[in-house]
C-alpha cells in the first residue's frame, strides 16, 4: 500500500512538471507572436535567463489558477451565470497580469489585451496536457473527471463495481422517433448507433394530445400528467395563466402531481435531477425550475455554477463555445436567408443568444453535473439536454443546422458513456425524447393572420391591423432572462379584465380559446348564441384541422370543415376528422376533454400526411404542442439489458405509461422502490442516506426553459 502510495505521488509529481514545462513552452511562444507581451528586460535578456522569466510566470500563473480562481468564482455568486462565463476572459487575464508582477525583477510584462489571450490559451493548453497525461492513467483519468464534475467523492461513495447496477437517463428534447431513426441511418449519430447495433433497443412511443415538455416530463417523473391540456392555459376559477416554463406554474403542477400521486417521483431513492422542469422527487438538484424560485441556503447558492466554472479551462472553453455558436447562428441564418430557404422565421435579436445558451452553456453545465453524479454513484440520474429542440423551431427539425445539433449531442453521448467506464458502480443509460417536432409554415404565414386575429374576426371583433406575434416557442428564451437577471415576461393577459374578450393562446399547433367573463367551461350553444360566426369561421378554416368543445346536447364534440361534427364518446381512430392523425388520437383527445382546465375551445391545426406538414400558431417552424406528424411520436433506447418496454407488437402510449416502464427497470435494478410522501408544502420528503459532498443545488436565476 505504501509503494502505491509513493507511485502515486510520483505519477502526480511528474505530471505537474510535464503541465508546467508545456506552459512555459506555451508563454515562450506567445512571446514571440505578441508584440505587446514580453519576458525579458528593456536591455535583453539571454535565452536560458528568458526561460526562467517564463517558467516563473508559468508557475505563479498555474498557481494562482489552482488557489486563487475558485475563491474569485464563489466571490461571484451573486453575478448572472451567463455573465459569469463571459467573464471568464478578463478573469483570468486578471490572474495572469498578477502572476507577471510577481516575477523577480519585473521582467514579465503584458497588455490588458494580450493578458485575456495568453490566459486563455495557456488554460487551454494546460487542461487539454493534464487531460492527456491522465487517460492512460485510470486513476488520474477518474480524478480529472471529479474535478471537472466539481464534486468530490467520498470513499464510501457508491456500491462498488459488484453492486447494482445504476441507471442515467438522458433526455434529448425535441427529437422524434423519425429524427433519431434517420440521424442514426445517416451516420450523424456514430454512439447511437454503435448501441443499437448490439447493446440497446429502440422503441417508439406516442403522447398525448398535448405533446409538449411540460406534460410529458411531468408524466414521466411525477406518474402524472392530469389536468395539463398544453404549454400554457387559462384557469377560470384562480384567474391565472398557467404557463409551463414559469417557476410559480412548475411549482404548482408538481404540487399537484405529488398530491394526485400521492408520491414524491421516479428519482425519491438517490436520485439526481438536472436541467428539468420538475424534480421528480430527487434531492440532488441543478437547473430545475419547479424549485428555482424557493429560498434558503441550498437554493441561494449559484455553487452549481461555480462547480463548474471554478475550473478556469471550462471557464474559457463554455465562453469560446458561447461565442462561436453566436457566430455560428449568425452564420447560418444569413445563409438560409440569401438561399431563400421556406418556410424561415425571423431569427435575429436575442436570437443567437439564446440559441448559444441552450446549446453551450445549459449542455456544458447539465453534462458535467451528471458526470458528477455518476462519479459519486448515484442510484438514479434524469437530465435534459434542449439544443436539439431550441435549434429545430428555429431552422426546422429536418435542417442541416438541427443535424449539427445532434452530431454534437451524440458527442455528449459518448462522453458520458466514457465516464461510465471510470465509475464506483455500473451504469445503464438509458435515451428518451419527450416528443417530436413537426414542420411546416406557421399559420400567420400561410393566411396572414394569427389565430387571435381569426378568433376576433369571428366574434364580430376589430382585427388590428399591425399583427403582434404570438409568444415564441423557443426552449431557452426565459432561461436566458434570467440568466442575465432580466425579469420574466409574464404576459400581458395573465389575469384578463372581465369583458376583455376572447383569450387566444397558442401551444405549437394546438390552440385554445377561453372566454374569462364565463366563470364555467362554455358549451357550444352558449358560444353561437353570443358569437354566432364564430365556431364556423374557425371549422372550415383551410389552416385548421378540427375544434373540440362542449355541447349541452351530445356532450362534448368535434368540429369539422363543412358541418363535421362527431361525438367525443363515438370518436374513432380511423375515421371522421382524426382519420389522419393514427391509433391513440381519439384516447388523447377524450383524456383531455376530462381534464378541469380544459380550455372552451380548443383547436388543431391542419394537418397534411402526405408531407408531414401542420401549421403552428406561434412563431416556429418545427412545432410541437398538438396533435399531428413527427410531434407525437417520441422515443425510447433502452439497453437489453433491461425488459422490453412493451410486448411484441404493443404499443407505449403516453407519459405516464413510460413513468411505470421507468419504474420497473429502476426495480430491477435496485429492488423494490418505495413510495416516499408528500410534504406539507406540497414537495417530498426523501429517504435518508449519506450523501456526498453537494456541488450542484439549483441556482436563484437560472432555471430551464420549457416551451411548448
Amino acid at each position: 500500500m505504501v509503494e502505491g502510495r509513493w507511485r502515486t505521488a510520483g505519477s502526480t509529481v511528474l505530471r505537474v512538471i510535464v503541465v508546467w514545462a508545456v506552459s512555459t513552452l506555451t508563454m515562450l511562444a506567445l512571446a514571440g507572436l505578441l508584440p505587446d507581451f514580453q519576458l525579458q528586460s528593456d536591455d535583453g535578456d539571454s535565452v536560458t535567463r528568458t526561460a526562467v522569466t517564463a517558467a516563473w510566470g508559468a508557475g505563479a500563473f498555474g498557481l494562482l489558477s489552482a488557489l486563487v480562481w475558485p475563491l474569485v468564482v464563489r466571490a461571484l455568486l451573486l453575478v448572472p451565470a451567463l455573465v459569469l462565463g463571459l467573464l471568464a476572459f478578463f478573469l483570468n487575464g486578471s490572474l495572469l497580469l498578477v502572476a507577471l508582477w510577481l516575477i523577480p525583477d519585473g521582467r514579465g510584462e503584458a497588455d490588458p489585451e494580450n493578458a485575456v489571450v495568453v490566459a486563455a490559451v495557456m488554460s487551454a493548453v494546460a487542461s487539454a496536457t493534464s487531460t492527456a497525461l491522465a487517460v492512460g492513467d485510470d486513476n488520474a483519468y477518474r480524478r480529472r473527471l471529479h474535478r471537472l464534475a466539481g464534486r468530490r467523492r467520498p470513499a464510501t461513495a457508491g456500491p462498488g463495481p459488484g453492486g447494482p447496477p445504476g441507471t442515467v437517463f438522458l433526455q434529448l428534447d425535441g427529437v422524434g422517433h423519425h429524427v433519431l431513426r434517420d440521424a442514426v441511418a445517416e451516420g450523424l449519430m456514430p454512439t447511437v448507433a454503435r448501441w443499437l447495433g448490439s447493446t440497446h433497443r429502440l422503441t417508439p412511443w406516442y403522447t398525448d394530445w398535448s405533446s409538449q415538455t411540460g406534460a410529458s416530463q411531468l408524466g414521466i417523473l411525477h406518474g402524472t400528467s392530469h389536468d395539463v391540456p398544453a404549454f400554457r392555459w387559462y384557469e377560470k376559477d384562480s384567474g391565472r395563466l398557467m404557463v409551463c416554463n414559469r417557476p410559480a406554474s412548475a411549482v404548482e403542477l408538481q404540487r399537484r402531481a405529488v398530491e394526485r400521486t400521492g408520491d414524491g417521483g421516479l428519482l425519491t431513492l438517490d436520485g439526481a435531477s438536472r436541467g428539468n422542469l420538475f424534480s421528480g422527487g430527487a434531492d440532488q438538484l441543478a437547473l430545475v425550475l419547479s424549485v428555482s424560485a424557493r429560498r434558503g441556503p441550498r437554493t441561494r447558492s449559484r455553487a452549481g455554477y461555480v462547480a463548474y466554472f471554478r475550473d478556469p479551462a471550462n471557464a474559457v472553453r463554455t465562453a469560446v463555445s458561447y461565442a462561436a455558436e453566436v457566430c455560428r447562428e449568425v452564420g447560418q441564418s444569413t445563409r438560409s436567408r440569401l438561399r431563400g430557404d421556406s418556410p424561415r422565421v425571423g431569427r435575429g435579436g436575442l436570437y443567437p443568444f439564446i440559441r448559444a445558451f441552450a446549446t453551450v452553456v445549459e449542455r456544458d453545465v447539465v453534462v458535467a453535473a451528471v458526470i458528477g453524479d455518476m462519479l459519486a454513484g448515484r442510484a438514479a440520474v434524469y437530465a435534459d439536454l434542449v439544443a436539439y429542440d431550441e435549434v429545430a423551431h428555429h431552422s426546422g427539425p429536418h435542417s442541416r443546422d438541427a443535424a449539427k445539433v445532434l452530431e454534437r449531442l451524440d458527442r455528449s453521448i459518448a462522453l458520458i458513456a466514457k465516464v461510465a467506464e471510470h465509475t464506483p458502480r455500473p451504469y445503464r443509460i438509458v435515451l428518451l425524447s419527450d416528443h417530436g417536432q413537426s414542420p411546416g409554415e406557421t399559420f400567420e404565414s400561410a393566411y396572414g393572420l394569427t389565430l387571435k386575429d381569426l378568433v376576433r374576426a369571428g366574434c364580430g371583433l376589430p382585427v388590428p391591423r399591425r399583427v403582434r406575434h404570438s409568444p415564441s416557442g423557443a426552449e431557452a428564451r426565459d432561461a436566458l432572462r434570467s440568466a442575465v437577471h432580466l425579469p420574466l415576461e409574464q404576459g400581458r393577459e395573465e389575469r384578463p379584465s372581465r369583458g376583455s374578450g376572447p383569450m387566444v393562446l397558442a401551444s405549437g399547433n394546438l390552440g385554445l380559446i377561453s372566454f374569462p367573463d364565463v366563470p364555467y367551461r362554455m358549451s357550444r350553444e352558449e358560444i353561437e348564441r353570443r358569437h354566432p360566426a364564430l365556431l364556423r369561421t374557425l371549422a372550415n378554416h383551410p389552416g385548421i384541422g378540427f375544434l373540440l368543445v362542449r355541447s349541452e346536447e351530445h356532450g362534448s364534440v368535434v368540429l369539422g370543415p363543412a358541418g363535421l361534427e362527431v361525438p367525443v364518446d363515438e370518436l374513432t381512430d380511423g375515421g371522421g376528422p382524426l382519420a389522419v392523425h393514427g391509433p391513440g388520437a381519439a384516447d388523447a383527445i377524450r383524456r383531455a376533454d376530462s381534464f378541469p382546465h380544459v380550455a372552451d375551445i380548443m383547436v388543431n391545426s391542419m394537418y397534411d400526411p402526405a408531407t408531414g406538414r401542420v401549421h403552428a400558431f406561434e412563431e416556429q417552424i418545427g412545432s410541437h404542442g398538438g396533435l399531428g406528424g413527427e410531434q407525437s411520436r417520441a422515443f425510447l433506447v433502452s439497453p437489453l439489458t433491461l425488459s422490453p418496454p412493451v410486448a411484441d407488437g404493443g404499443r407505449l402510449q403516453g407519459a405516464e405509461e413510460v413513468h411505470r416502464v421507468f419504474r420497473r427497470w429502476l426495480r430491477e435494478c435496485h429492488g423494490p422502490q418505495v413510495p416516499v410522501g408528500p410534504r406539507a408544502d406540497g414537495l417530498q420528503e426523501s429517504p435518508p442516506h449519506h450523501q456526498p459532498e453537494e456541488a450542484f443545488p439549483v441556482p436563484d436565476s437560472l432555471a430551464p426553459d420549457k416551451r411548448g
